[in-house]
């Protein structure tokens, strides 16, 4: 299996197009992302509890998504015909059913070229022996670019509003020339990027607040 791990995706690069059958029918991934941004994450195999849990709250959390023109893509080690009966298990647990697409990717060629398996845990294999998919997290841009990388051991679930925080925190940033300090939510003041000097960062952000001329905290506008 080593062999044949992906070269790692790093932030900027352009996320590797792939055709694959998913749940609402055949999908090309640079065509699905169009003119939006994506939320690309995988899961380790079909009706396992971990995964349930995740795939509810990221059904219940998709009209916030939608709202900042993200759309949801997700992955899972079995076949269609399983995904459909594992939804159904999905909404009576959680309440949530997902309708965005999950692919299908039983023989791990889109983990594969992902780099989505797991190689902290090598008996983490199927009953053929293929290594399952670790919770990897690819957040990918309008323009296809891979923009965040998260990955989580399969006994971890995932964070959904940290998920939803990182994309705020993207698209503030691309629109308002800006950086987000730790544990930064919207509504928090923001940092002035290092590259808006002087009057140019006054004009922008006449409430700038130098607290070392490498740090600059500003409030964004109510309507930002």
């Amino acid at each position: 299996m080593a062999s044949e791990r992906a070269a790692p995706l790093r932030l900027g690069s352009i996320a590797p197009n792939f055709q694959a059958d998913t749940t609402s029918g055949p999908i090309d991934l640079h065509e699905y992302i169009g003119n939006s941004w994506v939320i690309f994450f995988s899961h380790p195999e079909d009706y396992t509890p971990v995964c349930t849990t995740e795939l509810g709250e990221m059904a219940r959390l998709e009209p916030e998504f939608k709202k900042r023109g993200v759309k949801l893509l997700g992955l899972s080690a079995n076949t269609v015909g399983s995904h459909e009966g594992w939804i159904k298990d999905i909404n009576d647990v959680t309440g949530n059913s997902p309708s965005f697409p999950i692919v299908a990717d039983k023989e791990r060629k889109v983990a594969y070229l992902y780099d989505m398996i797991d190689y902290q845990d090598t008996t983490n294999v199927d009953e053929k022996g293929i290594a399952f998919t670790i919770r990897s997290v690819f957040i990918i841009d309008p323009k296809k670019t891979i923009r965040c990388v998260l990955s989580y051991p399969a006994s971890t679930g995932r964070n959904s509003a940290e998920i939803l925080r990182i994309i705020d925190s993207l698209q503030t940033g691309d629109k308002h020339k800006i950086t987000t300090p730790v544990n930064w939510v919207p509504g928090d003041d923001v940092i002035v990027h290092p590259s808006v000097k002087g009057e140019q960062a006054k004009e922008l952000f006449p409430n700038l607040r130098a607290v070392k001329p490498y740090l600059r905290f500003t409030p964004l506008p109510k309507d930002a």
